[in-house]
């Protein structure tokens, strides 16, 4: 990928992209009771908009996110790397989500550039699709660097297997708004990720209210699996919180 091009996939996050990095990683319980946001009914996702003068670019934004998949334009040249490393479980159910704050330590690189591992959640079922077709749930592993830009993997599950790699997770997710857990085991990021690891690159955004834009999306292509018996653990809990896909309003989206 040439610099030039990294450059159109890169944009650099605005500030209030970066204020917001809060919203995106859910980072407290809170802030997630005093958003007023949901995903149904008058403060869902076709009205996130209109539930606070901050959440403007829901409605108004044009490189949105989520997005379907089609028709992405090869590149042919490898754009990440990762050094995952173990990391506690700090996990939280924030109202949205189950989310696992990440150990210091571990990154990815894009062209060279380190971004490091903040957080990693999950949505029900998946927010991106592939030539229209929606998966059971999907993974996103939250980056930032040093200039606060975020860069987001999107790991796609479909039901199939058991997923061993979530055992230790799974094991104990906290049921209520607003529980958090310090578990006495570890987990490794790095054993979520499927072994081939072919990427769609695209420009976008947060998949929660405040919708800023800035945010560098890399989707695998090739989905993980998780067992009918796994996914529905996680629908006891967070019933239904994806975004639906939003318009790409002439966005390139590259597959390396």
């Amino acid at each position: 990928m040439t610099k030039r091009a990294l450059k159109r996939l890169l944009p650099a996050v605005t500030f209030a992209a970066v204020s917001s990095l809060g919203a995106f990683t859910h980072a407290s319980a809170n802030e997630a009771a005093h958003s007023h946001w949901s995903y149904e009914g008058e403060s869902g996702p076709a009205h996130w908009g209109e539930v606070s003068p901050d959440f403007e670019a829901c409605s108004r934004g044009k490189s949105q996110s989520p997005i379907d998949i089609a028709n992405p334009v090869k590149d042919g040249k490898e754009a990440v790397t990762f050094d995952y490393k173990q990391s506690g479980l700090n996990v939280v159910n924030n109202g949205h989500t189950i989310q696992v704050n990440y150990d210091k330590g571990s990154s990815i690189k894009i062209n060279g550039v380190s971004y490091d591992l903040v957080q990693l959640h999950f949505h029900d079922p998946s927010e991106h699709t592939v030539n229209g077709k929606s998966y059971g749930m999907e993974l996103h592993l939250v980056h930032k660097n040093s200039g606060g830009e975020l860069a987001v993997v999107g790991v796609l599950i479909e039901n199939g297997a058991e997923n061993p790699a979530f055992k230790a997770l799974w094991a104990d997710l906290p049921a209520g708004a607003g529980d958090k857990k310090e578990l006495a085991r570890t987990i490794n990021a790095a054993d979520f990720l499927p072994a081939e690891r072919t990427f769609y690159h695209y420009a976008g955004s947060l998949t929660t209210p405040p919708c800023s834009e800035g945010v560098s999306w890399f989707v695998i292509e090739k989905p993980i699996q998780m067992s009918e018996a796994q996914i529905a653990r996680f629908k006891e809990i967070i019933k239904g919180n994806n975004r639906p896909v939003q318009p790409l309003n002439g966005r390139k989206v590259v597959i390396d």
